[in-house]
């Protein structure tokens, strides 16, 4: 009797685990956005391939833009960690087009933002575009 109501509750414990996955529609276009801002700040180009969607990945895999970005940025190391600061300021959805402005406080006290165009593919969003707002002034 006891081993019927363990594994009773067992089960019933696996399929809500199930459910729980099932439901999960994973990060949000503002988290994807605001996590594509942080990864360009790092230069991690892993994060943004992964991050990106294939309109952004220059027709390379995975191995080949790591390698092409990372011996484009070689010599601007100074570019990494300009950020104090990443949000979304604003979120716009429709279906399975979202657009995402950033706001990127800089160290040096200025403020940039951006327009993070994301598409929702295969029940996950990417960034498809990416662009500084107008009237934005880089630092």
């Amino acid at each position: 009797m006891t081993v019927a109501i363990v594994g009773t509750i067992i089960l019933l414990l696996c399929l809500a685990v199930v459910v729980a996955v099932a439901k999960d529609r994973g990060p949000t276009p503002d988290d994807v956005a605001v996590s594509y801002e942080h990864a360009w700040d790092q230069l991690d180009f892993t994060a943004v391939f992964t991050l990106s969607a294939r309109e952004l990945r220059d027709g390379l895999d995975r191995k080949q833009f790591v390698i092409a970005k990372r011996k484009a940025y070689a010599d601007r190391r100074e570019l990494r960690g300009l950020a104090a600061d990443i949000v979304a300021d604003d979120v716009a959805v429709r279906g399975d087009d979202a657009i995402v402005t950033t706001r990127v406080d800089l160290r040096d006290g200025s403020v940039v933002h951006n327009a993070v165009g994301l598409v929702r593919r295969n029940a996950r969003w990417q960034v498809a575009s990416y662009s500084m707002v107008p009237g934005t002034r880089p630092a």
